[in-house]
């Protein structure tokens, strides 16, 4: 009917003001998010505009130069083109002397590209920034909520409720269906605030998504991946307390991701032995008990470092600046080293790691740098397991509770080296500076 048609225009409207609540905005007070949204198509207008530029004159370009290739290929090709023809000679010098100078050099591609740069940069100032994007990824969660809408339904393009029964809310005269890396970041948005319950439904499409196009050429690069999701969806589940599936994503994050069991490549852990010599002596605390060979290296000790650093903040999710986690070192343990059973965290309020003013070592990261030919597990001596010396992989474990007290069964120890020479790296990261990534509880059981 009349009546139930602008009922329904009138829910578009509504979930369409939902969406573009980017208020204020990004640039302007006098903009209302309708109109500053209709301003940005109509920049992507002009930019699609410079895009046609720049491919009608490229693929220009690229055709003479495969015009020039296939003339050249069919001289190289014919067995009668012998440089014993002066003519030939001379086409052969001119070709080499001038025109591959210009095909090599030319400035051509330059040009167009810088073009295309100058074109965007003109723009810039007036496009939607990366804060406009996570307040439009909260809109399709807030729309989400408002309606009871299917999250499968909208990045199919359909704004249908999760009653299948009931027909869409609103129809939309184009459908726009949403990547996989779309419902990504959706998903990372909500995760990035604590907001499981929408990460995990988003997050859920997104690895549903990544799955059917798993080991395809993606020509759009999507910054997001199956193992993103994975990582990022395992967390969610197991922040919700459904641990049994977190555990199953992380198995297929582990067969699927590139870290697997490699957390640091080959070559780092030569760079961090050579370091580790170079270094030798110069420890924050000086050797430790029983780790007679140690080095403590900090984040500007070489590029590797830093980007190891980088690496083991992103797959614990904390913060590992200093003075929050300590340089990380570098041990060695030759024919029969071994480590004394203890704990990493301090036991005592008189402990010198409450010298950094951080806290106590709320967890370990321990990375195994070479392998051995027998012996050298670090042994979990309360928990009653051990961990055997694979190169490149590594532990993480918490050495706090959530209620601040230590934990028992992180009791541990480096079991003797029956054969082979054992490299070890060792981040302690500390409390201050996860109060958001790993809060506390009151509760004891915690």
């Amino acid at each position: 009917t009349a009546a139930s048609g602008r009922g329904m225009r009138a829910v578009g409207v509504l979930g369409l003001g939902a969406l573009l609540a980017w208020l204020p905005p990004a640039h302007t007070d006098t903009f209302s998010a309708l109109r500053s949204v209709r301003q940005a198509r109509g920049n992507e207008g002009r930019l699609l505009r410079r895009l046609r530029a720049y491919l009608r004159e490229e693929s220009a370009r690229l055709r003479r130069l495969s015009r020039f290739y296939e003339k050249v290929r069919a001289l190289h090709q014919d067995p009668s083109a012998s440089v014993d023809n002066p003519l030939l000679a001379f086409s052969l010098i001119k070709r080499l002397s001038s025109d591959w100078p210009s095909v090599v050099y030319s400035s051509e591609a330059t040009e167009n590209s810088r073009a295309l740069h100058v074109g965007f940069q003109e723009l810039q100032r007036e496009l939607p920034g990366a804060e406009d994007l996570d307040g439009a990824a909260r809109a399709l969660m807030r729309l989400q909520d408002v309606y009871a809408l299917s999250v499968k339904g909208m990045a199919n393009g359909l704004f249908q409720p999760t009653s299948t029964d009931r027909p869409p809310l609103y129809s939309p005269g184009r459908r726009v269906s949403l990547s996989a890396d779309d419902c990504f970041h959706v998903g990372k948005v909500a995760y990035d605030t604590g907001d499981f319950y929408h990460s995990i439904a988003w997050l859920e499409e997104a690895v549903s998504r990544f799955r059917l196009s798993y080991g395809s050429w993606n020509p759009e690069e999507e910054r997001g991946s199956l193992e993103d999701a994975l990582d990022y969806l395992a967390f969610s589940y197991f922040m919700a307390g459904n641990i049994s599936h977190a555990l199953t994503l992380s198995r297929e994050f582990l067969h699927y991701g590139t870290w697997g069991s490699d957390v640091v490549p080959g070559s780092w852990g030569e760079v961090l032995e050579c370091l580790y010599h170079l270094y030798m002596g110069l420890g924050q605390w000086g050797a430790e008990v029983g780790c007679p060979h140690s080095a403590w290296l900090k984040d500007t000790a070489d590029p590797v470092v830093r980007a190891l650093e980088l690496r083991m903040a992103a797959i614990t999710g904390l913060d590992l600046r200093p003075p929050y986690a300590e340089y990380l070192q570098v041990v060695n343990y030759g024919l029969g080293g071994h480590y004394e059973p203890h704990f990493d965290h301090a036991t005592s309020r008189k402990s010198p790691l409450y010298r950094m003013k951080s806290g106590n070592r709320i967890a370990t990261v321990m990375i195994y740098l070479s392998a051995v030919e027998a012996g050298g597990s670090t042994a979990f001596i309360y928990a009653n397991f051990s961990v055997p010396v694979v190169k490149n992989a590594a532990l993480f474990w918490w050495n706090l509770r959530r209620n601040g007290d230590g934990d028992g069964d992180t009791l541990h120890a480096g079991c003797p080296v029956l054969a082979g020479d054992k490299w070890v790296a060792n981040k302690w990261i500390h409390e201050y500076g996860q109060e958001f990534r790993r809060p506390c509880s009151r509760d004891p059981r915690d």
